[in-house]
């Protein structure tokens, strides 16, 4: 993705991080020539090297999953924290923008079916199950005929990662005093992302 230099995320702890919190991801293709893109979510791994790998499923009737075995290639979109910056903020003249945190993870895909499969969506079942619910449910709660039924219906995806892209477009180009003043408006705001970013911003001034 275009990223001027003064925005251009380094830290990949930082960029880890924003995958695994914001996993449900759009994960784009070429299908027929045009770019196609599926919502889902992606849930990262590393193998025994630290190379990522990322782990999702799409629906058996999306075509996307046919064009992988040739052409492989996908580009994941992880979006963080964003949220309008007015120019009203800043100490001088200027246009309004747009701050936020993205991580974009290209590599390639193959299909993953069978026992792979289950265990794909038992870690990806326990991880949100316990995180959100009040009586987490197992994967194994489900009933087996519906399992059998609904298991026809998915195709498993395994992505290699090759190369990873982050953003952090914080104001990192705003002078101390615009910056301050975008940090404690955008914290007044009844907005998560707007909080958020705030938070983000403030840490990267200490």
């Amino acid at each position: 993705m275009y990223i001027p230099k003064q925005y251009q995320e380094h830290d990949l702890a930082e960029a880890e991080a924003l995958v695994r919190e914001y996993s449900f991801a759009t994960l784009t293709t070429v299908v027929d020539g045009l770019p196609w893109a599926t919502h889902i979510p992606l849930e990262l791994e590393k193998d025994e090297q630290g190379n990522w790998l990322l782990h999702g499923h799409i629906a058996r009737p999306n075509p996307q999953w046919r064009t992988l075995q040739d052409n492989p290639n996908v580009l994941a979109i992880f979006m963080g924290a964003h949220t309008y910056i007015s120019p009203s903020w800043y100490n001088h003249r200027n246009v309004p923008t747009w701050n936020y945190k993205a991580v974009h993870v290209y590599g390639k895909a193959s299909i993953v079916e069978g026992e792979a499969l289950v265990t794909m969506l038992r870690k990806l079942m326990a991880r949100y199950e316990n995180a959100i619910a009040k009586n987490p449910h197992s994967y194994d709660d489900i009933p087996a005929d519906m399992l059998k039924h609904d298991l026809r219906g998915l195709v498993g995806l395994e992505i290699k990662v090759e190369r990873i892209e982050a953003a952090s477009k914080l104001s990192q180009n705003r002078d101390t005093e615009s910056y301050n003043s975008v940090v404690e408006h955008l914290k007044e705001m009844d907005n998560p992302d707007a909080k958020r970013i705030a938070e983000e911003m403030e840490k990267r001034r200490k």
